[in-house]
Order: structure tokens, then C-alpha cells, then sequence
């Protein structure tokens, strides 16, 4: 037996006898909505005036809205290897976007179409275990769609090799800067679809076509279109597993760029918006002929769906017994045509590229986080409690009597969502070996930064965040004392990083 199986073997044994109290009738469902680059301020209930989400401002309003939850990190794959894991960037073994690029050709579309071996990101250790490992062991079915990004295949990294009993979508991040792939996967299996090849990041305009005919913009709204076959699938687990607990994670790409959606949508906003200035592509992926609207036809086709879910949830009879959870990975970006100031997308923080996305300032990583579950929590209520993307494997295992391990960095944020007594952060902690290389810290209302950590700066610079959202303004000169925690928590919680692409080396990596 090997190392990870004999773990996997113990973690189930103690969840069993440790919480042998709560049958699966007891057990809830758990529905996870992870947005792809959604602001805080891009919905609604966050104060989005410009794009409407009707349905996700109701589940706020039956539930409860976050106000100052976090990612795991400001970009993708290390954020969701903190959700998983429920380990900050200071512990975690993904610590940044690594597309494995030692292997080849990974940025070249057909290459990684004629060799799978060159999908997908750098894989999780083999005894990383994570938090659907965990719900296996306490009866739980676990699927997950949309966007995995933490493995390749044939790796012991895939979403069924990492405690998923179900999953479709893309396998590999860089395949999803196409909303019209030219397939994805079920299980561990590719998944052929009806379209054409049409290769992100580089296809634009042709030669001389005249950007404001729409007509020129035909080749990139293909047949099958990968967000309607994701939700699909996903119902169909859920619909497929009704008698027992199930977990859910809708890692949906929406609205991450390419700006693509469905036209009944664009055309409703163009009508809302008015006649725009043509995208072409000068920043990244694919053009568009009316950027703001199709940036607002897709988190407006994502509020849709979310509506079609809850739906469907009471239609099963399953909907008081489901917790839904809706977040995003990391802030807003700053390419693809999506224009993030124009829709205040990071809401009370700054939007513009260096504040957002890729960065750890408050618009990089404070993302809207709304919990919904009927008779549970209170409706309406809105939670001023600081809590991270790391806190929700110690939530989820209180929530369904599982051991939680001992060696996450989270703290169960249950209490809060059903009333009672809340355990409060001394501090959160992130670093991030891009951009420079960056290592933040929350502590209560302060804020410290570290930037340009790769060119040997370690000055702090430190915001008051309760008088200074968009952190323009640097206290340190005034709060040497504060300026001095903020440093031994850095110090104290960085754990030198295994890769060297994730090593900063004025740190001592």
C-alpha cells in the first residue's frame, strides 16, 4: 500500500469513529460557485450598478453576504490549491500560475491537442489531500465542473485522483482562454467537440477587416459552447445523486477572458449600453465587437444560471437541505477588453491594472462571498467577519462531522453563518512569486504590503483599511510597532517554496 493510500486510509477511519452522530439524511448538500476574475463590486448586492445579477442578489438576500472574505491568492491555480488544501500561499505547494512549461510546446493550442501530455498545470503532490478527500470518507458523492488547472493529464494530480468521484470541463487553464475548445474532459477522458479550430490568445481580426462590422466577428462564436455543457453535466450529478450528500463545485471560467457570450445577452446589453468602441485584441485574446457588453452578457448569463440552479434544487425537493456558497477566485483583470475601472469591477478598491488581478492589493483578492442554506442562516444577514479562501475546509468539516487536520491555516467560519459565537483571525496571511514577488498581511483594520520583493525591497508599506479602502496612503512611518508585527508574521509564515519558479531568494529561498 502506498504512503498516500495508507493516509487516505487513516483519515477515514478517524472520521468515522470521531463523528459517528450524523446520518445522511442529517448530512447537507454543499454547492460551491466558484467565479472565474469576478470583481467584488461585479455583482448587484456588492454594489454593481451597471450589470445586472437578479439571482445572485437573491441568494444574498436569503442568505448571508461577506464583506470582507478573501481568495486564496490573485490569480488562479494557487487560489484554488489554497481552497482545496486549506493552506495560505505561505504553506501551500502551488504558489503562482506554473504551466510546467519544461515539458514543450504548452502554449501552442494544436500541440496540446495532438499531445495531452502537454495539458495542464504542474500537478499536487500525490499526499496533498484536500478537503473532497475528506467528504469521501464521510459518505459524500463529490463532482466538480468548469475549470480544474491543478494537474495534468496522466498525472496522480486529476480532479478523481484528488477526492472528485465526477468531473467535466477543462483540464488545463490555458485551454479555457476559449470558451469554444476543441474539447474538454469527462472524467479522465477527452470529450470531442463540434468546433472549429480557432486558437486563443493570437486569432484576431483578418487583414483588413473593417471593425465595426459585426459580421467580421463570426469566427469566434463557435457550436458548442463550453459554459451551457458545463452546467448541463452538472445537474445532471446533482439530479443523479438526491438520496445522499453530495458536494458541488462549480468552478465556472465565467468572466474570465475571452470575451464570449451568448448574443441574446450581448444584444440586451448593447441596447442597455449604446454602440462602443471595438476590442481588437491589442490586450490579449480573442477581439470583440462591443467589449462592455459582452464583459456584462456573460456574468449576466452566470446570474442566469445560478437562478436555473436554485430552480432545479427545489424541484428535486433538495433546496432546504443546500448550502450554496458563491465566490470568486481572485479579483478583476486587466486585459482581454474587459475594462474593469469602467465598471468600478473591484468595487470600493481600485480597479486599474497593478490594483486588481495578479496583485495583493484589497482589489486583487477580496472577493464577494455569499452563503445561502434555507433555515440555517439568518436571510438578509451581512457578515463583517474576516475570513479566507483556507477557512473552508475547517468549515466544511465541522459542517459534516469530519476531523478537521491539524495542519490547516483556517478557521471554520460556521458559527458565523448559523449565529453563533465566531472565532476571529489574529491575521491572514498571502505571498505570491509573481508581480515582482509580493507577501501581504491582514490584521484587523491594518494592511501591510511587501512589493518588488524579487529586486530586494522588504520595506512594508502599511494602510489603515477602516480610513484607507484603496490603500493609497502608507502609515509605516507612523506605526513602526505595527510595521514590526507585520514583519515577524512574514517571516514566521513563510515556508520556503519546493519549486524554484515559486522561490523568492531576498527571502532565504
Amino acid at each position: 500500500m502506498s504512503t498516500y493510500s495508507f493516509r487516505f486510509l487513516i483519515l477515514a477511519v478517524i472520521s468515522v469513529l470521531s463523528f459517528p452522530n450524523l446520518s445522511a439524511q442529517q448530512k447537507p448538500n454543499i454547492i460551491y460557485i466558484l467565479a472565474d476574475d469576478l470583481g467584488y463590486g461585479d455583482v448587484g448586492c456588492y454594489g454593481q450598478k451597471k450589470i445586472e445579477t437578479p439571482n445572485i442578489d437573491k441568494l444574498a438576500a436569503t442568505g448571508m453576504k461577506f464583506t470582507q472574505h478573501y481568495s486564496g491568492a490573485p490569480v488562479c491555480a494557487p487560489s484554488r490549491c489554497v481552497l482545496l488544501t486549506g493552506k495560505h500561499m505561505g504553506h501551500s505547494y502551488i504558489r503562482g500560475n506554473d504551466e510546467w512549461a519544461e515539458r514543450g510546446k504548452v502554449w501552442d493550442y494544436l500541440a496540446m491537442f495532438a499531445d495531452s501530455t502537454l495539458e495542464g498545470q504542474r500537478p499536487l503532490p500525490e499526499n496533498e489531500v484536500t478537503f473532497p478527500q475528506l467528504l469521501q470518507t464521510a459518505g459524500y458523492k463529490t463532482g466538480i465542473v468548469g475549470k480544474w488547472g491543478l494537474g495534468a493529464p496522466n498525472t496522480n494530480s486529476t480532479p478523481l485522483h484528488k477526492g472528485f468521484d465526477f468531473f467535466y470541463g477543462y483540464n488545463c487553464q490555458r485551454q479555457a482562454h476559449t470558451y469554444y475548445p476543441l474539447h474538454l474532459y469527462k472524467n479522465d477522458r477527452r470529450v470531442y467537440l463540434d468546433n472549429d479550430t480557432v486558437a486563443p490568445d493570437i486569432t484576431k481580426l483578418d487583414k483588413g477587416a473593417d471593425p465595426y462590422n459585426l459580421k467580421n466577428y463570426a469566427k469566434f462564436t463557435l457550436k458548442e459552447y463550453s459554459p451551457d455543457l458545463i452546467y448541463k453535466e452538472m445537474i445532471g450529478f446533482i439530479s443523479a445523486n438526491t438520496k445522499q450528500p453530495f458536494f458541488m463545485e462549480w468552478a465556472t471560467t465565467i468572466p474570465h477572458a475571452p470575451l464570449q457570450a451568448p448574443q441574446r445577452w450581448v444584444d440586451y446589453y448593447v441596447k442597455k449600453f449604446g454602440d462602443e468602441k471595438p476590442y481588437l485584441g491589442d490586450k490579449g485574446y480573442f477581439p470583440h465587437r462591443y467589449p462592455h457588453a459582452g464583459y456584462a452578457a456573460m456574468i449576466s448569463y452566470l446570474d442566469e444560471q445560478v437562478g436555473l440552479l436554485v430552480k432545479q434544487l427545489k424541484e428535486l425537493g433538495i433546496y432546504e437541505n443546500t448550502l450554496i456558497i458563491f465566490t470568486s477566485d481572485n479579483g478583476p483583470t486587466y486585459n482581454g477588453g474587459t475594462d474593469s475601472p469602467w465598471f468600478d469591477s473591484a468595487g470600493p478598491f481600485k480597479s486599474e491594472f497593478g490594483w486588481g488581478k495578479g496583485f495583493t492589493h484589497e482589489g486583487g483578492f477580496r472577493v464577494p462571498m455569499i452563503a445561502s442554506w434555507p433555515g440555517h442562516i439568518k436571510e438578509g444577514s451581512v457578515s463583517k467577519h474576516i475570513s479566507a479562501f483556507w477557512d473552508v475546509l475547517p468549515t466544511i468539516c465541522e459542517l459534516t462531522g469530519i476531523k478537521s487536520p491539524s495542519n490547516t491555516d483556517g478557521i471554520s467560519f460556521l458559527p458565523e453563518l448559523t449565529g453563533k459565537k465566531q472565532k476571529a483571525h489574529e491575521y491572514l496571511y498571502w505571498e505570491f512569486p509573481e508581480s515582482g514577488g509580493e507577501q501581504a498581511v491582514r490584521m484587523g483594520k491594518w494592511k501591510g504590503i511587501r512589493q518588488n520583493i524579487k529586486k530586494g525591497n522588504l520595506k512594508i508599506d502599511l494602510y489603515d483599511l477602516e480610513t484607507d479602502l484603496q490603500e493609497l496612503t502608507d502609515v509605516s512611518a507612523k506605526y513602526p510597532e505595527i510595521v514590526k508585527r507585520m514583519e515577524q508574521i512574514m517571516t514566521r509564515e513563510h515556508v520556503p517554496a519546493t519549486q524554484d519558479i515559486f522561490k523568492m531568494k531576498p527571502l532565504g529561498d
